[in-house]
């Protein structure tokens, strides 16, 4: 006989405070979390792209490629630059606030270092840029120009006092000639012949040095 109030075991109450979690409730839980979840790793995915464009970016405008690949991309100034240089290093120099490249051959970079025929190491990029200041002194020169490279540099063959600029270096072992074009070739062989300069004893050639230190 059931009285008032009373239920059976088992039977669920109105009254109590406790009900089951729906099943609906942990699903919708499971869902964000799998969804806050993709958003990281889709953010992750956008990083790790960018930072490797960025990156490669980077490397493409840091690293010096030959210049004669970037040449002639803006107009030739029309007329001749003249002034007095100041010596950057071996084959550039500064005229009148214009920095020029000297065309057709390349020097060691300033801190590079050659081997003399005893085998010590020696500072031959410095001695380069030494050697170039001596020459121009504090006289005028004229460069002509040829063409830009990718610095925005003026590539020019410059002269002084008639004399071939370019070709003096080349010919007293303090440059070595560059660009498809060969033009100071014959003032290269000079220059080993007569083991002038870097060609006293062994180095890498400029451009090999670059590319294994930038």
């Amino acid at each position: 006989m059931k009285t008032a109030g009373h239920r059976a075991p088992g039977s669920p109450s109105a009254a109590s405070p406790w009900r089951p979690l729906s099943p609906w409730g942990n699903r919708r839980y499971a869902g964000q979390d799998r969804f806050k979840r993709s958003n990281l790793r889709a953010l992750l995915v956008i990083v790790i792209l960018a930072w490797a464009a960025g990156y490669t970016a980077y490397k493409q405008w840091t690293t010096k490629a030959p210049y004669r690949h970037w040449s002639r991309h803006w107009t030739v100034p029309a007329s001749p630059i003249i002034g007095k240089p100041w010596v950057i290093d071996g084959d550039t120099v500064d005229v009148s606030g214009v920095r020029v490249r000297l065309e057709g051959i390349d020097a060691p970079e300033s801190e590079q270092s050659c081997t003399d025929a005893r085998g010590q190491s020696w500072p031959c990029g410095m001695k380069a840029a030494q050697e170039l200041r001596a020459y121009l002194g504090n006289r005028e020169f004229s460069c002509a120009p040829q063409g830009y490279d990718r610095y925005r540099r003026v590539l020019a063959v410059c002269s002084l006092a008639g004399s071939d600029v370019n070709a003096w270096m080349v010919r007293q072992g303090w440059a070595v000639a560059y660009g498809y074009s060969g033009t100071y070739q014959l003032q290269q062989d000079e220059a080993r012949a007569a083991k002038r300069g870097i060609w006293a004893g062994t180095f890498a050639a400029p451009q090999q040095w670059r590319q294994s230190h930038r």
